[in-house]
This record gives C-alpha cells, sequence and structure tokens, in this order.
C-alpha cells in the first residue's frame, strides 16, 4: 500500500471552509444592528408621543408610562448594539484569519509560483494589513445594512407623518448614497497605490534586515539608509494622498448629509407652522432629521471601508489566484525508494542538453563554473521548477508525474542559503527528522556537536529569528545537520561549509560521507576537501556536462575545473 501524503488545499477551499460561519455572523449582526437602529429611530417619536400625548395634556400616567416605554427601549438598545458589535467583530476577525491563513497555504504549498517576483515583506504586508482590511468589510456590510435599515424606518414614520417629509427622505437617500460612491473612486485608487507603496517599503526593510551584517562588514549602512528612506518617503506621499481623498470624501458626504438634514428640518417646521402636523410630530420629524446623520455618516464610512477593501482584495486575490510553478503528478513513489535519479536531455535557464545517471547509494560531486547554472540544477532537482526539455527521474519515475510534496520526502534539497528557525539548536536540527530518528550522528557529522560545546546552554541554546544569533559558519552546520538529519533516500547539499574554517571543513567532508553511506548524495560545490571525498565529480561547464571523473583526475585534466576549486 502507498503511504498516505498530506494534502494541499487551495486558497479558495479555505476560504470556502470559514465562508458559511462568516455569513452566519454578519447576519447576526445585521439583524442585532437593524433593531438597534430601529430602536434609535424610535427614540424621537416617543419623545413626540410625550409631548403630544403626556405633556400637553399635563396626564401623569401617561408621562410615566411612555417614559417606561423608552427605558425599555434603551435598555434594547444597549443590548442590540453590545451583541450586534461583538458579532460583527467576529466575523471580521475569522475573515481576516481565514485569509491570513489561505495566503500562508497558498505561499507554502509545494507547487509554488506565489513567492515569484516577490519579496517576503510584500506577502507579509498582504497577509496582515490587506487580510485585515479585507475581513474589515464584513463590518462594514453589516453596519451598511443596519444603517439603511434605520434610514427606511426613518422614511416609514416621516411617511406617516406626512408623505412630503417621507419622500425627502426616500428620494434624497438614494442621491446621497450615489454621491458617495462616485466620491469613494478617487479614494479606492490611491489606497491601492498606498498599500503598493507600503508593501514595497516592508519588503526593502526585511531586506535591509536580512542583510544587515553584510552591510555593516562593506561599509553600506549610508546606501542602505538612503534606499529606505527614498522608498518610505514615495510610501509616505501614497499615504498622504489616500488620507487627502478619505478626508475629501468625508468630508463632502458629511456636507450634503447636513445638506439633507436641512431640507429634512424646514420642511417638518413649514408643516407644523400650517398645522399640518402636530406640535410632538414637529420634535419627532427634527429628532429623526438629527438621527439621519448618524446612519448617513455610518453610510459614508462603509463606502470608504468598501472602497479601501476593493483595493486590498485584488492584492489578495492576485496572490492566491497566481498559477503554481509546478503541479501535481497522478504517479507514485515505489514503496522503497533506491535512490537513482537520472537526467536526460535536462534544458533549463543556463543548463543545455543535460545527461546524468546518479547510481543509488553513490555519493557525487558536482561542480559548476558558473554559479547561475548550479542553481539551475537544483530547482530541477528539488521541482521548483520543471525543465523546459528533457526529465528528471527518480527511480525511473519522472517528476512531473510526482506530487511535488511526496517527491520530497523522498529527495531532499538543501540549498546553501537556507535558514534557520526560531527555536534552539537541537529543534532546528530535528525539524524534519523522523520520530524515531536518532539525530546524534548528523549533529556529529556537520560538526554541531563541537558548535554546542560553544555555547551557553549546549544543544538547548535558543536560536533568534533566522539564526542571527549564531555566527555564519554555526549556521551552515545546523542547516547542514537538519539536512542530514531528515534522513531522505536521497540528498542534494549546494555549498555547505563555505563559512567555515578548512579542519572543520574536512571533518565534515569526513563525516558526511560516512552517515550517509549507502544513501544517495550530491555535493554541488567547489569545495577541494568535499570533491575529494566523493565517488566521482561531474564538471559542469557552459551549461554541459564537460566531463566525469575523481577529483584529482579532473584536476589533472581540465583548467577551469583547477580555476573553479583552487582558485
Amino acid at each position: 500500500m502507498s503511504p498516505t501524503y498530506p494534502s494541499y488545499p487551495s486558497g479558495r477551499d479555505v476560504l470556502r471552509e470559514s465562508v458559511r460561519e462568516q455569513r452566519r455572523d454578519v447576519a447576526l449582526g445585521s439583524l442585532l444592528g437593524s433593531g438597534h437602529q430601529i430602536g434609535e429611530a424610535l427614540v424621537p417619536v416617543l419623545i413626540g408621543v410625550v409631548i403630544d400625548r403626556a405633556v400637553t395634556g399635563s396626564d401623569t400616567g401617561a408621562l410615566f408610562l411612555w417614559l417606561g416605554v423608552l427605558a425599555v427601549v434603551y435598555v434594547a438598545l444597549a443590548l442590540s448594539f453590545r451583541f450586534g458589535a461583538w458579532a460583527g467583530d467576529r466575523s471580521a476577525v475569522r475573515s481576516e484569519h481565514s485569509l491570513r491563513i489561505a495566503l500562508v497555504r497558498r505561499v507554502l504549498h509545494p507547487g509554488g509560483g506565489a513567492e515569484e517576483g516577490r519579496l517576503p515583506g510584500a506577502l507579509a504586508n498582504i497577509a496582515t494589513e490587506d487580510a485585515k482590511r479585507v475581513g474589515g468589510v464584513n463590518t462594514a456590510v453589516m453596519y451598511g445594512i443596519a444603517s439603511l435599515v434605520g434610514i427606511l424606518t426613518c422614511a416609514f414614520v416621516l411617511l406617516r407623518t406626512s408623505v412630503l417629509l417621507g419622500l425627502v427622505v426616500l428620494l434624497g437617500t438614494p442621491v446621497l448614497l450615489w454621491l458617495g460612491h462616485l466620491l469613494s473612486k478617487p479614494l479606492e485608487t490611491r489606497s491601492e497605490a498606498e498599500q503598493e507603496r507600503a508593501a514595497h517599503a516592508s519588503a526593502v526593510a526585511a531586506d535591509l534586515v536580512a542583510g544587515l551584517r553584510v552591510l555593516k562588514g562593506i561599509g553600506g549602512e549610508s546606501a542602505a539608509i538612503d534606499r529606505y528612506r527614498t522608498t518610505s518617503r514615495d510610501s509616505l506621499r501614497a499615504t498622504l494622498k489616500a488620507a487627502r481623498a478619505q478626508a475629501f470624501q468625508s468630508g463632502m458626504v458629511l456636507s450634503l448629509t447636513g445638506c439633507l438634514i436641512a431640507v429634512v428640518a424646514l420642511v417638518g417646521g413649514r408643516l407644523a407652522a400650517e398645522g399640518s402636523i402636530s406640535l410632538g410630530q414637529l420634535v419627532s420629524a427634527v429628532g429623526l432629521a438629527l438621527f439621519l446623520l448618524g446612519p448617513l455618516e455610518t453610510l459614508a464610512w462603509v463606502n470608504a471601508e468598501l472602497a479601501q477593501g476593493r483595493a486590498s482584495a485584488g492584492r489578495v486575490a492576485e496572490v492566491l489566484a497566481t498559477a503554481h510553478s509546478v503541479t501535481a503528478g497522478e504517479r507514485a513513489l515505489p514503496q522503497r525508494v533506491r535512490g537513482a535519479v537520472r537526467l536526460a536531455g535536462v534544458s533549463h535557464g543556463g543548463l543545455r542538453e543535460v545527461n546524468l545517471d546518479i547510481a543509488p547509494g553513490e555519493l557525487l560531486g558536482v561542480v559548476a563554473t558558473d554559479p547561475a547554472h548550479a542553481t539551475d540544477l537544483l530547482r530541477c532537482l528539488a521541482r521548483r521548477a520543471d525543465p523546459d526539455t528533457g526529465t528528471v527521474e527518480l527511480d525511473g519515475v519522472s517528476l512531473r508525474d510526482l506530487d511535488p510534496a511526496e517527491m520530497r520526502t523522498a529527495m531532499l534539497v538543501a540549498e546553501h542559503d537556507a535558514d534557520l528557525f526560531e527555536g534552539t539548536v537541537r529543534g532546528n536540527v530535528t525539524a524534519a527528522a523522523p520520530e524515531s530518528g536518532d539525530p546524534e550522528p548528523a549533529m556529529t557529522a556537520a560538526g554541531v556537536a563541537q558548535v554546542a560545546q560553544t555555547l551557553p546552554e549546549g544543544e538547548d541554546t535558543a536560536v533568534s529569528e533566522r539564526g542571527r544569533s549564531l555566527s555564519g559558519g554555526q549556521r551552515q552546520r545546523v542547516a547542514l545537520a537538519r539536512a542530514l538529519a531528515a534522513d531522505r533516500p536521497v540528498l542534494v547539499v549546494h555549498d555547505p561549509t563555505t563559512a567555515v574554517d578548512a579542519v572543520t571543513e574536512a571533518g565534515i567532508a569526513a563525516g558526511l560521507r560516512q552517515v550517509r553511506k549507502g544513501r544517495t548524495t550530491v555535493l554541488v560545490t567547489t569545495s577541494p576537501a568535499l570533491l575529494s571525498v566523493t565517488d566521482r565529480v561531474v564538471l559542469l561547464d557552459d551549461g554541459r556536462v564537460m566531463d566525469t571523473a575523481s577529483h584529482s583526475d579532473l584536476i589533472a585534466r581540465h583548467e577551469v575545473y583547477r580555476a573553479a576549486v583552487l582558485a
């Protein structure tokens, strides 16, 4: 029976799981919010009733009765607002959370593609700020529905009082909403630009922090500061433009709202002067006109939130809709992976018609005279990209026909710039190790045991984000130990010892050969110490296989080889 591998649902599948709960929360919040708005609209109506039935007629009993009714309405207002706001906020948080999970799943999907052309800081900004803005749309929709119910309630009451007053509200509100929508268009455009600039600034900042040691080493702090200052100023200008657009939109909508309220008050006053409505009805009409300010302002806010939400939703959708770099095949790996790797006519990037057979259990060295060609080879072996032509096979099965996740349980490609995780030294080494495996041989072979002796808490020493609390050589040894401890049938390692001294490198070379004995291992490197322990070495020159022989034979045969490994 074939082993079971984890499934990787798409971003759409993840979002679909939570949309039902979000709809329920929005519906509940809208219902409670609508009840709150109806209660708010009834308050001036009840005050008018009190004036007409109790104050004008000096009826104390009626006064206390209607004051009691007002008290009940206020209690209902408080409860409906509290629980309605809770439902709306919960819906927004759930939406934000599901979007963030969907984005993380998409970025980490074995098929890749989402990270292409995007810096990590930009992706982080989309998964935080943009996801938060899109989640806030749920709250905006809830408040928008409740505000519309409040306006309709107000219009209904005014229609019962006077058809003319009701028509002013019913006809004026749609015009106001349409104008508010038009005024939100510049905000939507500028909000999208603001988020783009903010994401770029975050990406540049993360990039600079990651290379801080290198910048200090070469004295490049001033250039880095100038670069970030320029990016930050661009982001600030975009933010100010968006803020000005939002202020203009809010101010204009508020002015238009004031005009509508003034018309309602003017018409109501004229009707009262003519005797068409009572004093209490006039007070109710003026109170309802003032009440309208709340829901109309809310609708203006909703318009702004929807404009910003649409801009952020476009950025989120762009990531989720990014095509995968590679697709999953339908074949399964053999029950027992022998570790035979074959490249047949592989062309990709700078590689040209590469043909290579790696026997099960072989320790193979690969020297590429152009580092870009080494990177192209690693991309094909890790299946981060499929070759333009030709095939890469594992035990006779083309990698194109395998699920990338399943393939990587058998073949691990440990890249030169692999990062460590926040945690402990031992936790990093055992991150991908089998539960029943013993990490000690891998730690010894990679020299991590020696590193642990120099650390304050040994293997349990805390490692900061991306391993920055360790030196370059220490990070490389921990990363190599992690790859060895994973115990894959096929292991491809890229330049694992560039930051260690010669004595340590020789020890790692011997330990690596010992711990990987009987399993297929490919060392893509120019290190003489590592190449000297391999069974044979492949020389890649100008993207083609130029020769295959032992390390010593290639040194004797080829000037380009000597230049690559002895320079």
